[in-house]
């Protein structure tokens, strides 16, 4: 009898972010200023990745060069195997509408537009957007989603931002301090939408925040520190926001 072959292990799939080298510069001569110092980093599928570091350390530089916002001095950088590092602005415009979303500290809503109304602006950019309540009623704003910014809370607000990045089904959402200006218990219920993000609809997380604790929820801690990443931990297991305390 004749043996068979080994079958190949299947190939593993490409990371969502492949970098290498990555540095970022402002200015010239002597005020030159190195926001990013040759980062190595690939995010996974799905990951939920907490970014730590003092201000300065290159948090959000590296941030706004994932998903499109700035482009790298030097250095590569791929999503989904397709080069960004060299893309144009066309290019890089098309990237953001089609595979990122973003949630920031301040939540830039429309004040005179109803949070159905808020969120339903970028589903005209995407290719197959979720429906608007379906992402209304992810955040858990249901009873809410005719109402006003001005009637909303803080974290109400940012809820708003999440759906807002979420309803046209991006692959990588991207948060800049997302609880920054909220409360204890405000900032852990905008966890929880996140984590559900991430765990229910396979978003790949990638979140910004001066806040240790939140580390816990991470499948990944990236420290950064003068522009370099100084440690990469993978915590014992992740925590729920429920679990977090600070």
């Amino acid at each position: 009898m004749t043996d068979l072959p080994d079958t190949p292990a299947s190939a593993a799939p490409p990371p969502v972010f492949h970098a290498r080298g990555l540095s970022k510069t402002y200015g010239s001569g002597e005020l030159v200023v190195h926001a990013l110092r040759e980062v190595d980093l690939d995010v996974q599928r799905g990951e939920f990745i907490v970014l730590l570091g003092p201000s300065g350390s290159g948090k959000s530089t590296l941030l706004n060069i994932l998903g499109g916002l700035d482009v790298p001095t030097a250095g590569t950088l791929q999503f989904n195997a397709e080069d960004l590092g060299q893309a144009g602005e066309s290019a890089l415009t098309q990237f953001r509408r089609r595979h990122v979303g973003f949630v920031f500290q301040f939540y830039n809503l429309i004040p005179s537009l109803t949070v159905r109304e808020n969120v339903a602006l970028v589903t005209d950019i995407a290719e197959h957007p979720m429906p608007v309540d379906e992402a209304i009623a992810l955040v858990g704003l249901s009873p809410r989603r005719d109402h006003f910014p001005a009637q909303l809370s803080g974290g109400e607000q940012q809820r708003v931002a999440i759906a807002r990045a979420i309803v046209k089904r991006p692959a990588v959402l991207l948060c800049d301090e997302p609880t920054g200006a909220l409360d204890y218990q405000t900032g852990k219920l905008v966890l929880e939408v996140i984590a559900r993000v991430n765990s229910e609809q396979g978003t790949t997380a990638i979140v910004i925040t001066h806040n240790a604790a939140i580390a816990g929820m991470a499948d990944r801690v990236v420290y950064l520190g003068d522009g370099r990443i100084q440690r990469i931990e993978k915590p014992p297991r992740r925590l729920t926001p429920a679990e977090l305390h600070w």
